[in-house]
């Protein structure tokens, strides 16, 4: 209850958006970015997307995404470098700027997602032939480094090894560069979760290059945004049993707006009741901790004006 007073009470402090003379501007559907010539400061807001739509605020989701991101980089700084200069206010990271690579790099412990349609339909997965006989969920002997494009519109599309080479995308020795050292972080990723009685099921990576040719880690970093976890303790007999696994909940907010507003997308956003709101931070709340495995600082306060002040924008 002492939560749900804080976020009630927070509702009028969520970041929504700024307009900080720091650079070049690039505003995405979460992120507020900003680029000089050597530094960027990505901002996270409180913004919360679905179908496409910016649909509301939420309060503290851009704390927990940001501190989620900060987390996973200091956890993996030992096997890859990463963009992050300084975290100086719970919403901001200060990051290098860096060339950043033309593919998604797509990591997989799991069949399931797009992988399992996919494997049902007889393809290859990123031109790996998986064997006859697999499961919905099944793990992987060996994770799969399954890269794709990164669509403007649409969705991404798988791509080969093999395809990012003949195509110049990448050379062949950058590619497998980052394979190696994807994963790695996700080998992490994963024993560090697993800590935490969590499964870390899938992730997205952006790898980018500094001036000198040398490969970081930049982005997001295992996020719920970004990543797929499970809960551990029921993995086997959901699996034994056909079921679905238990996830951490991003799913909330969707399933309210296609269910109760029949919305999925098209016309007028509908007005989202403030304890559907709550809920929503407190399941972002609660996945930043079970994550992490720490206790999430929820401060009341005006977000804009803190980090105003922060950056001195």
């Amino acid at each position: 209850m002492i939560l749900d007073n804080k976020i009630r009470d927070q509702m009028e402090y969520t970041l929504k958006e700024t307009r900080f003379n720091l650079g070049k501007k690039y505003q995405g559907k979460v992120r507020d970015t900003y680029m000089t010539d050597d530094k960027i400061y990505i901002i996270t807001t409180d913004r919360i997307s679905a179908f496409d739509r910016v649909l509301t605020t939420v309060p503290f989701k851009g704390q927990v995404l940001n501190q989620i991101s900060d987390f996973w980089f200091s956890m993996t700084k030992d096997i890859v470098k990463n963009h992050v200069i300084s975290v100086p206010d719970p919403n901001v990271m200060v990051t290098r700027k860096l060339n950043i690579l033309p593919i998604e790099v797509v990591i997989r412990g799991y069949l399931t997602g797009s992988a399992w349609r996919d494997y049902q339909k007889g393809n290859a997965v990123s031109g790996i032939k998986l064997p006859p006989g697999m499961r919905k969920d099944q793990k992987f002997d060996k994770p799969l480094f399954t890269p794709s494009t990164k669509a403007k519109e649409g969705h991404d599309m798988p791509l080969s090894v093999h395809d990012i080479v003949a195509q110049g995308m990448l050379s062949k020795e950058l590619i497998q560069k980052v394979e190696e050292m994807a994963l790695k972080v996700f080998k992490r990723g994963q024993e560090v979760a697993l800590s935490n009685g969590m499964i870390l099921v899938d992730t997205k990576y952006e790898f980018g290059l500094d001036e000198n040719n040398e490969i970081y880690l930049a982005d997001e970093l295992h996020t719920p945004d970004s990543s797929r976890y499970w809960y551990a303790d029921t993995y086997e007999e959901r699996f034994r049993n056909g079921q679905e696994q238990r996830m951490l909940d991003k799913e909330y907010l969707r399933q309210w707006l296609i269910k109760e507003r029949s919305f999925m997308g098209d016309g007028h956003i509908p007005e989202i009741p403030a304890e559907v709101i709550i809920e929503v931070a407190k399941k972002y709340i609660k996945a930043y901790e079970e994550i992490t495995g720490k206790k999430f600082d929820a401060k009341v306060g005006d977000v804009l004006e803190r980090v105003k002040k922060c950056l001195g924008a």
